[in-house]
C-alpha cells in the first residue's frame, strides 16, 4: 500500500454521479453520518481488471442501506457502471474499491428523514491486507475484548460503518501487543469471527465454521465455501465454543481484503498451516482472476 496519506492520493472519486478530483472529495462537518454512523458501505476487489462478485457487493449495498432505513438514490446498474468506469479512470488493474452511502448534512440530531443521501466509489491499489511474508507462515491473532452484539442490539446483517467501532478498538489493541489482528466472540461468548474477516477451522478433514447468526456473512466466506464444496470437503457450519480451538488443526480467515488468510495462533493456541487452507488460497486465487485472462494463458 502506497505510504501517501489517503486524502492526499492521486486520482478522481465518483460521487453523488460525477467524477471529481480526489483532493476534492469532500463533505461537511455536520454530515450524519460522521455524528451517527448513518452510513453503509462495500469492499471490493478488482484483479486483472474486473471487479470480483461486483453486483453482488452492490446488492448487498443497497440491503444494507435498507436496513439501516434509507434508499440509496442509485439503481444496482448505475454503481457498477461507475465503479467499472472509475477502475477504468484510475488505470488500474488490481485495485482495491470501497463504495459508501451515508446520510448529509441538512438535519443534525438522531431523527434525520430528510437527509440528502450520498453515495461515493474510491479505487486505490492495495496489493496485501496482511503482510505478505507473514501471511505465507500463518498470522497470528489476539482474543478481542469487545464481541459481537446480539442481533436484537444492533443492524448485524448489514455492512454498517457503526458496526466496525469495536472492529478498531479491537484489532488497535491486537497490533500494540504484535499480532496481526483479533478473533471476536459474540455475545454468547461463542466464536464470531476476526475485526474483518469470517473464520474458518479445519479438523480431521473437514472444515468448521461460525454460523452466520450475529455478524456479516461474508461475500468471499460463501465463495470460499463453495470452493470447499467442490472439492469434496464437508463444511459444517455450527456454534463454536472458544474452548474448542484446542482441537482444531488448521485454521484460516477470509474476506475481500484478506482473501484467504492462513492463521498460526489464536492466544495460546497453535494451527499449521495445512494443505486445506493452502489449497483454497489457491483456488480463491483462481476463481477471482478473469474468465479472459485464465483463457490467455
Amino acid at each position: 500500500m502506497s505510504s501517501v496519506p489517503f486524502d492526499q492520493l492521486d486520482g478522481h472519486i465518483w460521487m453523488d454521479g460525477q467524477f471529481v478530483r480526489w483532493a476534492d472529495a469532500k463533505i461537511h462537518v455536520l454530515t450524519h453520518g460522521l455524528h451517527y454512523a448513518s452510513g453503509v458501505f462495500e469492499g471490493e476487489r478488482a484483479y486483472g481488471g474486473e471487479i470480483f462478485k461486483l453486483t453482488e457487493h452492490t446488492e448487498r449495498l443497497h440491503e444494507s442501506a435498507r436496513i439501516l432505513g434509507f434508499t440509496i438514490p442509485y439503481s444496482v446498474a448505475q454503481i457498477d457502471d461507475a465503479c467499472r468506469e472509475l477502475l477504468k479512470m484510475q488505470g488500474f488493474r488490481d485495485a482495491y474499491v470501497r463504495p459508501i452511502a451515508w446520510r448529509g448534512s441538512e438535519q443534525m440530531g438522531v431523527s434525520a428523514q430528510h437527509n440528502t443521501i450520498h453515495c461515493a466509489i474510491a479505487i486505490w491499489q492495495w496489493p496485501s491486507y496482511f503482510d505478505p511474508a507473514q501471511k505465507l507462515k500463518g498470522i497470528r491473532l489476539d482474543m478481542a475484548e469487545y464481541r459481537r452484539p446480539d442481533p436484537k442490539t444492533a443492524p448485524s446483517r448489514s455492512k454498517a460503518a457503526g458496526l466496525y467501532m469495536i472492529c478498531t478498538i479491537s484489532k488497535h489493541a491486537a497490533e500494540a501487543k504484535g499480532y496481526a489482528d483479533a478473533l471476536m466472540l459474540d455475545w454468547r461468548g461463542q466464536v464470531a469471527e476476526a475485526t474483518g474477516a469470517n473464520v474458518f477451522f479445519v479438523k480431521d478433514g473437514k472444515i468448521h465454521t461460525p454460523k452466520a447468526d450475529c455478524f456479516l456473512d461474508g461475500i468471499t466466506r460463501r465463495t470460499v465455501i463453495g470452493l470447499a464444496k467442490d472439492r469434496g470437503l464437508e463444511v459444517i457450519e455450527r456454534a463454536i465454543q472458544p474452548e474448542e480451538l484446542e482441537g482444531f488443526e488448521q485454521c484460516f480467515l477470509t474476506g475481500t481484503a484478506a482473501e484467504v488468510t492462513p492463521v498460526s495462533e489464536i492466544g495460546q493456541y497453535r494451527f499449521e498451516v495445512g494443505e486445506i487452507a493452502k489449497t483454497l488460497m489457491l483456488d480463491y486465487n483462481n476463481a477471482v482472476q478473469p474468465k479472459h485472462a485464465i483463457a490467455a494463458e
